[in-house]
């Protein structure tokens, strides 16, 4: 009996033992596998940018945006996180973002702090016009610029779509929507640059007009796109170069683009009238119908972004055909 009654005893400590190491091995697993679902959850990157380098949480699910051209490339990779943007002189093309699922957080030049931080976005993504702002920005969330260096337009520009591409899990899609635009532009590129025409590019504004020439904010129509300007030596400068009409007659380009910024700021369009007065109607741009108004929403508004670059190429085009 002393015998069995110790046998019983063992085996029954043996199999206590056994049970606990079976539990302890089935809650390692089960915290290892949280471990792993959090990390997931958790991955950040980070992002280096014109201001700063910025941890981001991966595919952030609340997002604050000041820059349209960003919004468009967002728009083009099928994001949904937009939370909140300025709703003032969003471009028609994007007009979806006005309804009221998104909030307004004040203007491109003037960002309503308290309602940004009343929607606590896990990302904000800035530009030039807010850049001065950047440190109230990221005192509410990860901040990243992702404004447009127009001295090296297509670099920038596509250094932007990939940084969002990757911050989303958006990579196919990206490259797939950059190869097009590639493609796009070499075709025009070969055209233009065969072309023996000379361009210049206008910006019409409250009765002045401005011009810009290769390196500039519309430098892209030269740089990029392969029309030869008419006067290399425009300053290159956010604002332009100031013109008269005497000027544009005295280039006599043969192509003349035209950017309204009334119209791109909520004005009536005037740049028409404007522009086509007795003095440029001696210019080869007119005499040939070759005066392009440009889309200013495209090009004043968005620029930079994935639609509006593709849209952009195919304005200006027009001259060639």
């Amino acid at each position: 009996m002393k015998k069995l009654s110790f046998i019983f005893a063992i085996l029954f400590v043996t199999a206590v033992l056994a049970a606990c190491g079976s539990d302890t091995k089935d809650n390692e697993q089960a915290n290892e596998g949280n471990g792993n679902d959090n990390e997931q959850q958790e991955e950040t990157l980070t992002i280096k940018h014109q201001l700063d380098e910025t941890e981001v949480q991966k595919n952030p699910e609340k997002v604050v945006v000041f820059d349209f051209g960003a919004l468009d490339t967002l728009d083009a990779l099928g994001v949904e996180g937009v939370v909140g943007l300025p709703k003032m002189n969003v471009p028609n093309y994007l007009s979806k973002y006005e309804g009221d699922e998104y909030e307004n957080v004040g203007s491109l030049k003037e960002p309503d702090f308290e309602k940004i931080n009343s929607l606590k976005p896990d990302l904000i993504l800035i530009s030039g016009r807010q850049s001065d702002l950047y440190e109230d920005f990221k005192e509410i969330a990860p901040t990243i610029y992702v404004g447009l260096d127009t001295s090296k337009y297509m670099e920038s520009f596509k250094e932007n779509v990939n940084t969002l591409a990757e911050i989303f899990g958006k990579e196919d899609v990206a490259k797939t929507e950059l190869e097009k635009i590639d493609e796009k532009i070499a075709a025009l590129h070969e055209k233009a640059s065969n072309d023996d025409g000379k361009s210049l590019v206008i910006l019409a504004n409250e009765g002045k007009m401005s011009a810009y020439g290769p390196s500039s904010r519309f430098g892209i129509i030269h740089d990029v796109f392969g029309f030869a300007p008419v006067d290399e030596g425009i300053e290159a400068s956010t604002h332009g170069q100031n013109v008269s009409f005497e000027y544009v007659l005295e280039q006599n380009p043969d192509y003349l683009f035209v950017i309204d910024r009334g119209t791109a700021i909520g004005g009536e369009s005037s740049s028409k009238q404007l522009v086509e007065n007795e003095l440029i109607q001696k210019t080869d741009a007119f005499k040939n119908d070759k005066i392009v108004y440009l889309d200013p929403e495209n090009w004043y508004l968005s620029g930079g972004g994935l639609e509006s670059v593709s849209a952009m190429a195919d304005e200006v085009e027009v001259v060639l055909e």
